[in-house]
């Protein structure tokens, strides 16, 4: 084969090759070991499978495995190792294919089967998939015409897929892999062989609506965990028991933080305790708004549909609004708290001497999710965003950004939260010129590297009005949650034609500016709730301290502590039941109070009480006012 085309490598190398060389080949031809770690390629920025042919003059860069890109190829191929699994264990004639797709941590793959996807199946297909790993199966890719996919997949009797292949446009290629008898559509790329997967775990199966639809078909979603290897599954597999202990669901009960009624499902119920933290946060939140010039509002629940339609929510999210009608108008229970705010900025004439004005508001909104995807406090139909609102001078805004950059920084330092940081670019159903968003993306693109601060970059993902920069936060398991966001906005002011009259006395546009630290207040209890297993800190706690008295004598000295300590602005309880005093603190234990007060005959005649800390043996003997002292020391240090 003579050289007729130049590849130039990752490392500045070139090389010539043959016309129609696979990538593996040239892979080979480099070095052995680069053929045993590489799963694909980039061809001038392109993801290919290592099968792809190099047709012309491309620059190349081979991704190993270990690599972000090579790991989702790693669960993407795994994801079709278990439906091909499920076709052996059940019958290929049983199981009709729908999506399969790689998650954070694994795979799910989508199947409707003829009977449910039991345990004792599951461990079945688990099995059957280890078998056909170790057969090492080639993955063999397939490009067909739209026509000729669909009578190929029509004889295989998957009308799902054959659904999805008559959406394309006539004339249009289809990618199909096969491996064994086993054959799906499939973007790819994937692994060569199935020989490559190694670590693997089906975790459960769950109901699925098909693509999402709530009037169509219902499937069953296989979900499993894969890694590189062993070892890392096992840490994930241990990850995963201990969450069951944190799940904020359990511990909600048990601690008797909040509650959910079918009487109105997806939307919390908060208890006292829970109400308690609650408010903890909402104290903790204003203290940061009053430092930094914010001025709380509240707007209405409900607002007309008209406003919802000059906003542009109505076309993006109506599917996701509740609607009710009102002297024959038809209102909407808020899904979002800006246009209210954009009310509130446009009540009347505004000078450049006022901007930038700062509106912060914890929000009730409303969002209809379908009942399957509801999950506790991580997902629910009504919630409280701490949600603010700016509206700046264009020559404010780098300012503006840098000090929320800096805010969110600073409150999550008080949880311990580490976090990194997406920065989401314009979506396809975009509002606005593509002028407005360039100059939008690199307003914020310019904050986060004057920070220094490390992001990633997260492609069509903003929000219809404006690129975003979100944060994810790391929690004491090592689980990832996007909580934090700051949206820039040059569409929402041209849209309700917001203006300020300028130091020239013209009439100029300002910049909107969306944030949020907690995103959902009621989301980040939950995420608190499992980030400290329910033991939360004491500025936190919903009850920090339990005193106890030894005896009925000592019930008088309890209550009189009980009430210094609420005096003191602190949060007590006093347990006055004729129960042993062993029976009390082990109760107060297990409710993960931070602070076990117990009051005896010889406390009583010391003038103290005898202090113990959660998770510590040894107790302290205090008076009244030095636990006081240190009680609201530690509060106030928060960390």
């Amino acid at each position: 084969m003579e050289p007729n085309l130049i590849v130039k490598l990752a490392d500045g190398s070139e090389r010539s090759c043959g016309k129609g060389i696979a990538v593996a080949t040239l892979a080979d031809d480099i070095s052995p070991a680069l053929r045993k770690s590489a799963v694909a390629a980039r061809v001038d920025g392109r993801l290919v499978d290592l099968g792809h042919a190099l047709l012309g003059d491309c620059a190349l860069e081979f991704v190993p495995l270990d690599s972000e890109a090579g790991l989702a190829i790693y669960r993407r191929s795994a994801a079709l190792l278990a439906a091909q699994a499920v076709q052996r264990v059940l019958g290929a004639d049983r199981v009709r294919l729908g999506e399969c797709r790689e998650t954070e941590d694994g795979f799910s793959c989508d199947v409707q089967a003829d009977e449910p996807l039991t345990p004792a199946v599951l461990r079945a297909v688990e099995k059957e998939m280890d078998a056909i790993a170790r057969a090492n199966l080639p993955v063999v890719r397939r490009l067909l015409g739209r026509d000729e996919a669909i009578a190929w997949f029509g004889r295989r009797g998957e009308p799902f897929l054959l659904e999805r292949l008559r959406e394309l446009p006539a004339g249009a290629d289809v990618a199909v892999y096969e491996q064994g008898e086993f054959a799906a559509m499939c973007d790819g790329p994937l692994l060569p062989s199935t020989g490559r997967i190694k670590a693997f775990k089906l975790l459960g199966v769950s109901g699925a609506y098909w693509r999402g639809d709530a009037d169509g078909a219902v499937l069953q979603r296989v979900h499993g965990a894969a890694f590189l290897k062993k070892s890392q599954l096992d840490r994930h597999l241990a990850l995963l028991e201990e969450a069951k202990k944190r799940d904020h669901r359990k511990l909600g009960r048990e601690l008797e933080l909040f509650m959910f009624s079918e009487e109105a499902p997806g939307m919390p119920f908060y208890l006292p305790k829970g109400m308690a933290v609650r408010a903890a946060l909402e104290r903790f939140s204003r203290s940061f708004w009053r430092k930094r010039g914010y001025e709380e509002v509240r707007t209405p629940s409900m607002m007309n549909r008209r406003l919802w339609e000059q906003s542009g929510h109505w076309d993006h999210y109506k599917d996701h609004i509740y609607f009710a009608k009102v002297d024959d108008a038809e209102y909407a229970l808020k899904p979002m708290n800006c246009p209210g705010h954009i009310l509130l900025y446009n009540h009347r004439r505004r000078s450049y001497r006022e901007l930038p004005i700062r509106y912060a508001e914890f929000g009730q909104v409303h969002r209809h999710e379908y009942s399957g995807a509801l999950n506790g406090m991580m997902r629910v139909r009504a919630f409280c965003q701490d949600d603010a609102h700016l509206f700046v001078r264009p020559d404010q805004l780098e300012r503006e950004i840098d000090g929320i950059l800096a805010l969110i920084d600073e409150m999550y330092a008080a949880f311990g939260f580490a976090y990194r940081i997406e920065l989401s670019t314009k979506p396809e159903s975009a509002m606005g010129s593509a002028e407005l968003w360039e100059r939008a993306e690199r307003a914020l693109e310019q904050s986060l590297r004057r920070r220094g601060a490390e992001y990633r970059l997260n492609p069509g993902d903003g929000a219809f009005y404006g690129p975003k920069i979100d944060f994810h936060i790391r929690d004491a398991i090592g689980r990832s949650w996007q909580c934090a966001t700051v949206q820039l906005d040059f569409q929402m002011p041209e849209k309700f034609d917001l203006s300020y009259i300028g130091e020239d006395g013209g009439k100029h546009r300002p910049v909107l500016v969306h944030r949020a630290v907690f995103g959902s207040v009621d989301r980040f209890v939950g995420i608190l709730t499992e980030h400290y297993a329910g033991a939360f800190p004491l500025w936190l706690a919903p009850v920090q301290a339990a005193v106890i008295p030894v005896s009925e004598a000592d019930a008088e000295s309890a209550l009189a502590l009980r009430e210094a300590l609420e005096e003191a602005g602190l949060r007590a309880e006093a347990d006055l039941r004729q129960e042993k005093l062993g029976y009390k603190v082990r109760e107060a234990q297990l409710a993960k109070v931070p602070y076990t007060l117990v009051l005896g005959e010889a406390e009583r005649a010391g003038g103290t009480v005898s202090v113990r800390r959660r998770g510590e043996v040894a107790a302290a003997a205090m008076t009244p006012a030095e636990l006081i002292a240190r009680l609201r020391a530690e509060e106030a240090a928060r960390a």
